[in-house]
């Protein structure tokens, strides 16, 4: 089973994610900041990570930063944000993002991201 952790401090973001995500086959859990985001992740490694850039606690950088520090691939990460300019999704992808998509997004925009890194048909 194909599994996702939709990481986001809003509710609203999480609860759209997961309705697409369900949809396309993923079991999913949800955190609402980076420390919990990485106590999921250190608990059952995930396929995908979807990944705000801004939370409490720990923002996106810094839990893509620890989880490509560890041993071990770690899950397929799709950042998530607002941010929309060149150096916000080359800091994402240097931190070790796999894919990036702009909020607001659909279901046919995720599927699309998630069809590009080989996760759906």
């Amino acid at each position: 089973m194909r599994t996702a952790v939709i990481a986001d401090d809003s509710a609203f973001v999480r609860k759209a994610a997961r309705v697409i995500l369900e949809a396309l086959g993923f079991d999913c859990r949800e955190a609402r900041n980076g420390r919990e985001t990485l106590d999921i992740c250190h608990e059952d490694m995930p396929t995908l990570l979807l990944l705000d850039w801004e939370m409490p606690e720990l923002d996106g950088i810094g839990v893509a930063t620890t989880l490509r520090a560890e041993p071990g691939r770690g899950p397929i990460i799709l950042f998530c944000s607002t941010h929309n300019d060149l150096d916000h999704i080359q800091q994402a992808l240097s931190a070790g993002s796999d894919e990036y998509v702009m909020k607001p997004f659909d279901r046919t925009i995720l599927e699309d991201k998630l069809r590009s890194i080989g996760l759906v048909n």
